[in-house]
This record gives structure tokens, C-alpha cells and sequence, in this order.
């Protein structure tokens, strides 16, 4: 354990959004990006897990829209967060860093199946646990299944990398004057409808007393900077004193 760092073990929650151009399939390079600023924290002694979406590939809401049978779309989702968490091993590994694929499909050929006491025994010998198929259930986001497994898991934090800098009153990308929030607790933003996270994570989160911070991965050193307890993003927790 480093004495510095305020968290030695978090749940990592990437979209699946983030790995492609667009928002739109996997890009090489900007995994291999993403992968090195892990690394950057995980040379640090942190143990770190992580959860990673499929949007990029499939969205099972969206699908549904078209008439497929919801749980028939999301079961699709879940196999395209397996394809982008082997596509994330495949970079972390060739940056040296020792990784464990678990899913919650069970899927052998490929990857372990999830089970608790072994991704934790992963996670302290210094490996780092891609855990891939949400929670293995349909009607469930893969948000859900972060703030399950962080739980599960006993992380000090959920770390929730976005395409922005943190939670905003409206989208930054359409609104200019959009307010960024420092801090929120979990019922103000659970009131305030906020997209950044569907509103079952955010209750277990509550529930559970786990706090999530929002940030944007792609702001280099953002992820090392959390770590080490410096103020960056948005920090959702049940410690906040709204304003009367």
C-alpha cells in the first residue's frame, strides 16, 4: 500500500463510447491511451477493477426500440461489453500490466466467470479485473452492474469516466452555460434527473455508501490526479451539505 494515495482500490466504470471515434466502434489508439493512464495509477500499488460499457457496439434500449425483444437486445449488449473488455486486456497487457477478464455470462474459451472471492484474491496480487456481461441480466445497465461490483468488491470509490469534466446542470456540449456541479449528493442528483448515471446505480450507490466521482479519462493525468485525492470532476456522495 502507498501511504499518498487516498484510494487503494477503485471500480473503474468506462464507457463503451469512449474506445471509438465518434462513439462508434474501437479505436487502437485511443485504447492504447486509456490503458496508459491506468497504468500511470496502477504502477502507483492501486488495485483497480473495472466495468466497461458496449454502446459503442450496441445499446439494448435503443434496439429494443426497433422491436427486439428487450432481453434479447440486452443479452447482445452484454456479449459487446466482452468484446471491448478483451480488446482493453489485449492493450493493458502489451503495457505490462498483469489483467484478468471475469464475465457474468459464463463464457470459458475466453475469459474466467465472475466470481467475488477470486477477483478479490486478483485484485491483491496486483492484477487488474476487467469485469465484462453487466451483472449477467437483462433490464440492467452496465452502470448498475459498476456500482454492484464496486460493492461486491469492497472499492473505496466508483470512478465514472465520461466524455466531460464532470456533472453538469444541462449538456455542455449543446449549452454553453451549463453550471458544472464540485459536489452532489446522491438525492440531489437522483432528483435532479441527471443522465450521468441511471438512477438504480446511483440507489445502490446511496444505499451502500459509495461514493462516485465523475470525471473525463481523456484529461491526461485526471485518473492519477483522483487518486491521489486532488479535486477533479464531480464527487457524488452522502457527505455533501446542499445549499438551503
Amino acid at each position: 500500500m502507498v501511504a499518498d494515495l487516498k484510494y487503494q482500490r477503485i471500480l473503474l466504470k468506462l464507457s463503451g463510447e469512449a474506445l471509438g471515434p465518434q462513439g462508434f466502434g474501437i479505436d487502437a489508439e485511443t485504447v492504447r491511451s486509456i490503458a496508459g493512464e491506468i497504468k500511470r495509477v496502477h504502477s502507483l500499488g492501486v488495485e483497480i477493477a473495472m466495468v466497461i460499457g458496449g454502446g459503442n457496439m450496441w445499446r439494448g434500449a435503443d434496439a429494443a426500440a426497433t422491436g427486439i425483444d428487450r432481453a434479447t437486445a440486452d443479452y447482445v449488449g452484454m456479449l459487446a461489453t466482452v468484446m471491448n473488455s478483451l480488446v482493453m486486456q489485449d492493450a493493458m497487457e502489451k503495457q505490462g500490466m498483469v489483467t484478468r477478464v471475469q464475465t457474468a455470462i459464463e463464457m470459458p474459451p475466453v475469459a474466467e466467470p465472475f466470481i467475488r472471492r477470486r477477483a478479490v484474491r486478483h485484485l491483491e496480487l496486483g492484477r487488474v479485473v476487467i469485469l465484462a456481461a453487466g451483472s449477467g441480466n437483462p433490464f440492467f445497465t452496465t452502470d448498475t452492474a459498476a456500482a454492484l461490483r464496486a460493492v461486491e468488491l469492497n472499492a473505496q470509490i466508483l470512478l465514472k469516466a465520461t466524455k466531460v469534466d464532470g456533472i453538469y446542470d444541462d449538456d455542455p456540449m449543446r449549452n454553453s452555460n451549463a453550471r458544472k456541479f464540485d459536489e452532489l449528493s446522491y438525492m440531489r442528483a437522483l432528483n435532479m434527473g441527471l443522465k450521468v448515471m441511471d438512477s438504480t446505480a446511483l440507489s445502490l450507490c446511496k444505499d451502500n455508501h459509495m461514493p462516485i466521482i465523475v470525471f473525463d479519462l481523456h484529461q491526461p493525468g485526471a485518473l492519477e490526479a483522483i487518486i491521489r485525492g486532488e479535486k477533479c470532476g464531480t464527487l457524488v456522495s452522502s457527505n455533501i451539505k446542499e445549499p438551503v
